[in-house]
């Protein structure tokens, strides 16, 4: 609830003027909002327009790698160039891109049939992404994981001093000081985890290294004709393969009791269009044991990342924290398949 409000709210702030669809050679007939972008159709077909929160060379590292994968794997979506060649129009000093309507339906985590298709989606999507390169360094995060998993153990730390500080806590802070040490201990985990598998030699193997969604929620594949196809790449960065999966798996699993036979499928159908050796899936247990919810949910509410109020956070809390033992026996069991 809370982040459909926070969405109807950012909507607000678009400007929806026609004179601005003018600028990318477009007649509207319809506006519709979605989430945090709103669906247009125009004398030229269905379009999404979207208020771009980054840099423009983050907009353009974004369109390149689109570009890239879609010269291997057309099923991403595309760029529509203004009057002037650009893919973005600054108006009223904000900056908005259109892209053409990807049809589909939101991948159903819950559906087998889904499942598998995203599945060999994900991997024909790798395939096509090698090779790519960037000099961004904010989107390379080749080699990167365990500085950056340290330095999240020391944040946990500071806001478990923060909470163990309040002399009046809220139940919030109440559950994340009865516990942090836990995950803190996973996180360290997690590290020496990837300080012994062969972390590093596989971000030196080029066929490793991949354009990586990095935000593979359910609504971000959609499913058309047995195909995934897959939009919204604001996240995407370049790193090893099994980090995306990471990702996927860890989205997949969590509203599921932590399945097991889940990610077996993920992995199975995933190998079916790329390839994972016994490394890769060692160093992918690893990034499985750093307990990522807990963590997001945490850093959320003592930086005040999300305008949501106390009892989302709670709520969100209460969940997140609430299965340790289902998350505990996965990862057991993960480890047993590698």
């Amino acid at each position: 609830m809370a982040d459909k409000y926070n969405e109807k709210m950012y909507l607000t702030k678009y400007d929806l003027c026609v004179d601005l669809f003018n600028e990318f050679d477009l007649v509207i007939n319809d506006v519709v909002p979605l989430r945090s972008v709103y669906m247009v159709s125009t004398d030229k077909g269905e379009k999404v327009l979207k208020k771009v929160e980054y840099t423009e060379e983050e907009l353009k590292f974004i369109y390149n790698v689109a570009s890239y994968i879609r010269s291997k794997f057309p099923r991403v979506m595309d760029f529509v160039k203004n009057k002037s060649n650009e893919i973005y129009t600054i108006w009223d000093g904000n900056m908005y891109c259109i892209m053409d309507m990807v049809v589909g339906t939101e991948c159903d985590f819950s559906s087998p049939v889904d499942l598998d298709i995203a599945a060999e989606g994900l991997g024909e999507l790798h395939l096509a992404s090698e090779g790519f390169k960037t000099n961004l360094s904010n989107r390379c995060n080749t080699g990167k994981l365990i500085d950056q998993f340290k330095r999240k153990i020391q944040e946990m730390n500071f806001f478990k001093s923060i909470a163990s500080a309040y002399e009046n806590k809220s139940e919030f802070d109440e559950i994340f000081v009865k516990n942090v040490d836990y995950y803190i201990e996973e996180i360290n985990k997690s590290v020496q985890m990837l300080e012994k598998s062969y972390y590093y030699k596989l971000c030196s193997e080029e066929d490793k290294i991949v354009v990586c969604h990095h935000d593979l929620a359910h609504h971000n594949i959609l499913i058309n004709h047995d195909k995934a196809y897959f939009i919204d790449f604001d996240y995407a960065i370049i790193d090893l393969k099994v980090h995306d999966l990471c990702n996927f798996i860890n989205k997949v699993v969590k509203n599921f009791a932590f399945d097991i036979e889940k990610s077996k499928r993920i992995l199975e159908k995933y190998c079916t269009k790329n390839t994972l050796n016994k490394r890769e899936l060692e160093v992918l247990s690893a990034m499985l044991t750093f307990p990522d919810d807990f963590y997001s949910i945490s850093k959320d509410y003592y930086t005040k990342r999300k305008d949501w109020n106390e009892n989302v956070f709670l709520e969100r809390m209460k969940k997140k924290s609430g299965y340790k033992e289902d998350r505990e026996e996965f990862l057991q069991q993960f480890k047993k398949l590698v």
